[in-house]
């Protein structure tokens, strides 16, 4: 039994290799190296040689006011992420799915996605030159003789800098997921409710949410158990312009105090610590959509 389907799945098998290795190289064997962060690591001394301190690397961690800033930071734009972003895939997916002309569809799609195929360094250039001090936004504030604003140097507003950036950059990515759960619904519904009398918002809401009600506990189960990553290359591109207080998260605390200075067991720790409180978040996400009734990522 178990050859007969080997024999019948084994094209899929193959092609499933490449991807299983990539998730091996880059994903499960840099684990082993989460041990530094118990050493005293030296590359001259490498990882067999270097000696063992216990837990004095994260008492060093814990003490430094700066990762706890850095902490606070990344747990902040997280949270102004999840509000401001997270509805956003979820509303042009409910759009998109109203347009009855597939042609506009199409276009409106394309024009969306583009965006998530730029890197970081293209999409903070294009937003320095629209909201930066020489930008489209200043020059049109000096021709009419306002005050000019440093959108871009302005650190009481970088969350919403940030945010806005993910949402003009991600949001048509993330509405694939949410469009497939779309096309899933039965089409028989719409048109049952709409013999009954039923116009399109209680159509949307009676049907269409609960439809994909599902997925969208899913994604937020996954969304929160990434909380702690709010994207290292954008952060390390902007930290200079609105200083480190701002734009300092894990991820560039690990690197610039770990890697930068050379303190690779403190880096692993930083990354380790985050690593261990993101499965607590998506473990006590999971656990909430099932006591809501929903799946997450497993059912129970």
């Amino acid at each position: 039994m178990k050859k007969s389907r080997f024999r019948r799945d084994r094209s899929l098998l193959l092609m499933v290799v490449p991807a299983v290795l990539l998730l091996v190289v880059f994903n499960y064997l840099p684990m082993f190296g989460t041990a530094t962060a118990f050493q005293r690591y030296s590359i001259y001394a490498g990882f067999w040689h270097s000696p063992w301190t216990g837990f004095e690397t994260f008492r060093a961690l814990f003490s430094d006011p700066l990762f706890w800033s850095a902490l606070g930071n990344t747990l902040m734009l997280s949270l102004v992420q999840l509000v401001f972003y997270f509805p956003v895939p979820i509303a042009l997916a409910l759009l998109l799915h109203s347009i009855m002309s597939s042609k506009i569809r199409t276009i409106v799609q394309s024009v969306v996605y583009l965006p998530h195929f730029f890197s970081w360094v293209l999409a903070v250039t294009i937003f320095q030159q629209m909201l930066g001090g020489a930008g489209a936004l200043n020059q049109f504030l000096r021709q009419n003789g306002l005050d000019t604003w440093g959108v871009m140097t302005d650190p009481d507003t970088f969350a919403l800098l940030v945010t806005s950036q993910v949402i003009w950059k991600e949001a048509g990515w993330g509405i694939i997921v949410f469009l497939a759960a779309l096309a899933a619904i039965d089409t028989q519904l719409y048109e049952a409710a709409a013999a009954d009398g039923a116009g399109r918002w209680r159509r949307m809401w009676h049907i269409t949410l609960p439809g994909i009600r599902g997925v969208i506990a899913l994604m937020l189960v996954l969304r929160l158990g990434n909380v702690l990553t709010v994207g290292f290359e954008q952060m390390l591109i902007q930290r200079g312009a609105v200083g480190r207080d701002a734009a300092e998260v894990l991820d560039t605390y690990a690197y610039f105090y770990g890697v930068v200075n050379a303190n690779f067991s403190l880096g692993a720790a930083a990354s380790l610590f985050k690593g261990v409180l993101s499965l607590i978040f998506l473990l006590a996400a999971n656990k909430i959509a099932h006591l809501l009734g929903e799946d997450g990522l497993y059912r129970r």
